[in-house]
């Protein structure tokens, strides 16, 4: 029996007048996720199995549900307590899906594997592992998204993916980082104004804070011209990880490891400490967040500390397919932490249902 949930209302995911795109207008309108099988997400692992040890890694797919309903749903077929069960991060419920999770059983015994299989969600491997999956364990994510009703002149669409491939992508925060009716950061400022809230709500509110600030640099930052080159001042990121180094004068060397996608220029996710960007990055890092000084003093009383997040996510191994006229599938993979939906936005206006936004 299926345990699919629905939603009924509608929403436009790719929505220019959120943050502008970087390779110019939009070059299609589609529908996406009229289905889950239009969404499908392969998480990356970023290790092997040990083979021995305490904790069983499941690997899971799913249709239609998200990840905590399977974690708690793993917690009861194990007939342990939520927090033995780990993974890696969170897949959307409106799409299917496939993730590691693990089970903690101290006496490496587990029960039948076929009991936690339904319709919507069945074991695709199992193999012990000495320690619990960890947030962040995972290389990144494959996507294939299947746009439908697409309509837009193919020239321009499959050159916008070319440069999509070419160039990568802005690595804005999606939607859904900012709350189902996007109210994440009024919250946030409720919630630095003194307003009570549960743990988990913090956290929440903490990030989109932090995102609604990035996204707003990484705008300027694209007005300027400069949001996949680089500028005086510039920090930057190696590609794929989270090491950072500068700000460091631009060489030859910088403007070549930009041009093949192998370092980032960076902007900041807020919180307590310097700026480490200097010169014309720096201007433009303070003009961008002059307008947020009630979410850069939350931040800072709650203790967050600076970090710097790449401004650009290379579309790894982007392939796309025509099943007919008006119907455009799509393959790539993403580094952890950066959003499928954000491809689409690049290329134009994508309607999908409310709740339906995506990683």
């Amino acid at each position: 029996m299926s345990i699919i949930e629905s939603d009924e209302s509608s929403s436009m995911a790719g929505d220019s007048t959120r943050h502008p795109r970087a390779f110019g207008a939009a070059v299609l309108t589609a529908d996406f996720r009229t289905q889950p099988e239009d969404f499908v997400v392969e998480e990356l692992p970023s290790f092997t199995p040990t083979g021995e040890g305490e904790h069983l890694l499941l690997t899971i797919e799913k249709r239609g549900l998200n990840t905590v309903f399977v974690a708690k749903a793993i917690a009861r077929w194990g007939g342990i307590a939520e927090m033995g069960v780990g993974y890696a991060g969170m897949k959307d419920r409106h799409a299917v899906t496939s993730q590691r999770f693990s089970v903690h059983f101290p006496k490496r015994v587990s029960p039948d594997i076929a009991g936690l299989v339904s319709d919507d969600l069945r074991v695709l491997e199992h193999h012990w592992h000495n320690r619990k999956l960890s947030r962040g364990a995972l290389a990144g994510n494959r996507f294939i998204l299947t746009l439908r009703n697409v309509a837009g002149m193919r020239e321009a669409i499959e050159q916008r993916l070319a440069d999509i491939r070419a160039h990568g992508i802005p690595n804005y925060f999606g939607e859904q980082r900012f709350g189902r009716d996007g109210d994440n950061v009024e919250a946030a400022l409720r919630m630095f104004a003194g307003e009570r809230v549960k743990r988990e709500q913090r956290s929440i509110y903490l990030s989109a804070a932090r995102s609604e600030m990035f996204n707003a640099v990484l705008a300027t930052r694209i007005a300027a011209g400069n949001w996949n080159s680089g500028a005086e001042g510039e920090v930057w990121m190696l590609d794929g990880t989270q090491s950072v180094f500068g700000p460091e004068p631009e060489t030859e060397t910088i403007r070549e490891r930009t041009q093949a996608q192998d370092i980032h220029p960076t902007g900041p996710m807020w919180g307590k400490g310097e700026l480490r960007s200097r010169d014309a990055v720096r201007l433009l890092e303070d003009a961008a967040l002059a307008p947020f000084a009630a979410l850069r003093e939350g931040l800072e009383s709650a203790d967050m500390k600076q970090e710097r997040r790449a401004l650009r996510v290379r579309v790894n191994e982007l392939r796309w397919e025509w099943l007919d006229a008006a119907t455009l599938r799509l393959d790539f993979r993403l580094s952890p932490g950066s959003y499928a939906t954000e491809v689409l936005a690049e290329l134009g206006e994508v309607k999908q249902p409310m709740g339906n936004r995506g990683m």
